[in-house]
C-alpha cells in the first residue's frame, strides 16, 4: 500500500523525499534555519518545487548557506551569482539574502541563537493543526504576521507573512501536515 502523503507534492520524487524527511519537522540549528530563510527569500512569487529543485545550486552558489561569509558578500561575488544560471537571478533578492545574514548575525548577538529568537513567535512549540485538505492550510497566520512585522522591523527583507508562514512550516513551527497524511502524527 502506498504511503498517504499531503497532496501538495503531486508525487514529485524530490517534493516527496522533502515532504517525507523534512517538512514540518522542527529546526532549532541556526544553520538550518538561515538556510530556510535564503531559500524562502527566493521562492518569493514563485513554487517551492522550483527552489527546491535549485536548492543544490543554491548551496553551491552562497557557500553552503553560510551566513557569516554571505554577511560579506561583496559587488564583485553579487555580479557572479547575477550570472549563475543555476538559482534565481534575481539582483533584489541577492541583496536581501546579503542584508538578511547580516541581520541574522545581529540577532543571534543578541540573543545568543537565531532559533530563540524565532521559535519565541509559537512560544517555543510547534503548533499542530488538523487540516483535512491542502484548501484547510493558510497562507498565513496570526504568528507569520508577527513575525513578519519583528523582522520588517528589525530591517530584514522578502519577509512578508506569507514567506514567514512558508519559513514556518518547513522549519516546523507549525504541522500542517494533513490529518491523514502518514507524516501527521511523527512530526
Amino acid at each position: 500500500m502506498e504511503k498517504q502523503r499531503c497532496n501538495w507534492t503531486k508525487n514529485d520524487l524530490k517534493m516527496n523525499h522533502y515532504h517525507d524527511t523534512e517538512w514540518g519537522v522542527a529546526v532549532h540549528d541556526d544553520k538550518k534555519l538561515f538556510e530556510f530563510i535564503l531559500l524562502d527569500t527566493f521562492q518569493a512569487g514563485l513554487s517551492w518545487k522550483t527552489i527546491l529543485y535549485k536548492r543544490e545550486n543554491f548551496r553551491e552558489a552562497f557557500d553552503d548557506f553560510d551566513f557569516e561569509k554571505i554577511a560579506f558578500y561583496n559587488e564583485d561575488k553579487v555580479s557572479e551569482l547575477l550570472n549563475n544560471k543555476g538559482i534565481i537571478r534575481n539582483k533584489l533578492k541577492i541583496k536581501s539574502a546579503i542584508t538578511n545574514a547580516k541581520l541574522f548575525i545581529e540577532i543571534r548577538e543578541k540573543y545568543g541563537s537565531f532559533d530563540k529568537f524565532i521559535w519565541k513567535f509559537v512560544d517555543g512549540k510547534t503548533i499542530k493543526n488538523k487540516w483535512n485538505a491542502i484548501q484547510d492550510v493558510p497562507a498565513t497566520s496570526t504568528e507569520s504576521d508577527k513575525m513578519s512585522k519583528e523582522l520588517k522591523k528589525l530591517g530584514f527583507k522578502f519577509v512578508g507573512s506569507t514567506i514567514c508562514y512558508a519559513f514556518m512550516q518547513g522549519a516546523g513551527m507549525v504541522n500542517d501536515h494533513l490529518i491523514t497524511c502518514f507524516r501527521y502524527n511523527k512530526v
